[in-house]
C-alpha cells in the first residue's frame, strides 16, 4: 500500500486497516512459531504497513486542521 493511497482513507478506514493488518502481523507470527511460514519478506513488508498506517493517522490526531485543507 503506497503512501498516496493512505492519504486518501478517511480517519475510520484508516484505523480499520489497522486493526486488519496487525491481526494479519499476528496469524504470521502464529505461521512463524509452527513453521508453516514460507515466505518471510511478508512480516516485514506487513510491519512496514502498520508504520505508514499509524504514521498517518498520528499526523491527523496531532493536526486537525490540516485534514481538512487535505480534503
Amino acid at each position: 500500500m503506497k503512501i498516496r493511497e493512505v492519504r486518501a482513507l478517511s480517519t475510520e478506514a484508516l484505523e480499520a486497516q489497522i486493526n486488519d493488518t496487525k491481526e494479519e502481523l499476528m496469524k504470521l507470527r502464529f505461521q512463524l512459531s509452527s513453521g508453516e511460514l514460507s515466505d518471510f519478506t511478508r512480516l516485514r513488508h506487513t510491519r512496514r504497513i502498520i508504520a505508514r498506517l499509524s504514521t498517518v493517522l498520528n499526523e491527523r490526531l496531532r493536526n486537525p486542521e490540516n485534514e481538512e485543507n487535505n480534503e
